[in-house]
């Protein structure tokens, strides 16, 4: 997975910065969403995989996506296929809605907790985030019953433990030290 998006990201900062040139962040990334939703498909993704010509394989996958891709954006599926890249189209939607956040300086933030969390805890949660990453804080919440009791927090590579899981795991490595 790293290799894909080590191949996409030169991809999706190009496709990005073309877009916020033309004003068209948002088009693009509806455009790459439905194209990478598109490779994704099985029947797609062996076609993709064959030996079918460059050619081929982009005026068939631009059919395939009909008016959903402007002519910017089938200019660059045209390049991912000569380039043979047409597989990591899902690694560079991606990217693109990562810079994207980024310069929407919007960040989404996963937390689980023990319990479902009302409307005002969820308000109070989301207030105190964008305080701490000074970004407007989309949040996906889910319940795990492993957690026990508090929060666990992700947003992008920062992660935030207040459950009490983990408070006792702590406690345990802290003893067998």
């Amino acid at each position: 997975m790293s290799e894909l998006t080590t191949i996409a990201r030169p991809y999706a900062k190009a496709a990005f910065e073309f877009a916020v040139e033309k004003g068209a962040v948002e088009s693009w990334n509806n455009m790459l969403f439905f194209a990478a939703e598109v490779a994704k498909n099985e029947q797609v993704a062996e076609f993709l995989a064959g030996s079918a010509s460059v050619q081929k394989k982009s005026d068939i996958f631009i059919q395939v996506c009909a008016e959903q891709i402007n002519e910017h954006g089938q200019n660059f599926i045209k390049v991912l296929a000569e380039n043979g890249r047409l597989v990591a189209l899902p690694a560079v939607a991606k990217l693109y809605a990562e810079f994207k956040a980024d310069y929407d300086k919007e960040i989404d933030v996963d937390v689980v907790s023990a319990t479902e969390l009302v409307a005002e805890q969820q308000d109070k949660l989301v207030a105190a985030l964008e305080k701490r990453f000074a970004r407007k804080v989309k949040l996906n919440c889910s319940v795990d019953a492993n957690t026990v009791g508090g929060l666990v927090i992700k947003a992008g590579d920062t992660v935030i433990d207040g459950s009490i899981r983990g408070k006792l795991n702590r406690l345990a490595t802290a003893l067998q030290s």
